[in-house]
């Protein structure tokens, strides 16, 4: 199968737990916009989805689901999003598509956070995929500064601006060991709106789309 073929596989077998009559988180990203199409088949059955991105929202829209503010909804019972990368405690990198503080505030709301991936985003130490951090612009120099002095080589992303005005700089070089305690350093630093270590709030369900199927990891 091809990579494609097996974030379509993940996509799809998200549906099994999406319950009907439900508001429905939705991330961003390629795997994320299989599961959009899923979402699609049974819209009738949902309520609606609250959407991490503007591009999520659009396409979720032109299928016809009703897309809610964050802020109109207690609770979400489930968010199904991709990674970019995850480790065995199910600790991730999220941020690729520069989604990653709409992605958290999304998994920090949902009571469930399934996660949906292919297999060559499962790692053992969590850094090779460069980290995203999400950071105020008028503040981008002195965060770089300051991530260098955890270890990282920070890089600005070139013409990115976030859905909420932001820019982005990826740390390179980092070898992750205790997420828990990077994510709270890098989000204490001034400046910084949030880093795109998904650490204090894991997944909850890991679907992994193989070549033998789908693979289902749970707490």
């Amino acid at each position: 199968m091809t990579q494609d073929e097996l974030k379509k596989a993940v996509g799809w077998a998200a549906l099994e737990y999406v319950k009907p009559g439900t508001v429905v988180g939705v991330g961003t990203g390629s795997t994320a916009s299989h599961f959009i199409d899923a979402l699609g088949t049974m819209k009738d059955k949902i309520e609606g989805a609250v959407s991490s991105s503007e591009a999520s929202t659009e396409k979720l829209k032109s299928l016809g689901i009703p897309v809610f503010d964050c802020n109109e909804v207690d609770s979400l019972d489930i968010y199904v999003d991709g990674a970019d990368e995850i480790n065995a405690q199910m600790q991730m990198i999220k941020g690729g598509g520069a989604a990653l503080t709409r992605e958290k505030i999304i998994a920090a709301v949902a009571k469930k956070f399934i996660c949906i991936i292919d297999a060559s985003k499962q790692v053992d130490v969590l850094g090779k995929f460069p980290l995203p951090v999400e950071v105020i612009p008028m503040a981008r120099s002195y965060v770089a500064r300051e991530l260098v002095k955890l270890g990282g080589t920070p890089v600005y992303r070139q013409n990115v601006i976030t859905d909420n005005g932001n820019v982005i700089l990826d740390v390179h070089n980092l070898a992750i060991l205790n997420p828990i305690e990077l994510e709270n350093k890098i989000n204490a630093i001034a400046g910084v709106v949030t880093v795109g270590l998904f650490a204090n709030r894991g997944a909850n369900v890991v679907l992994v789309g193989t070549s033998d199927g789908v693979k289902t990891i749970t707490e």
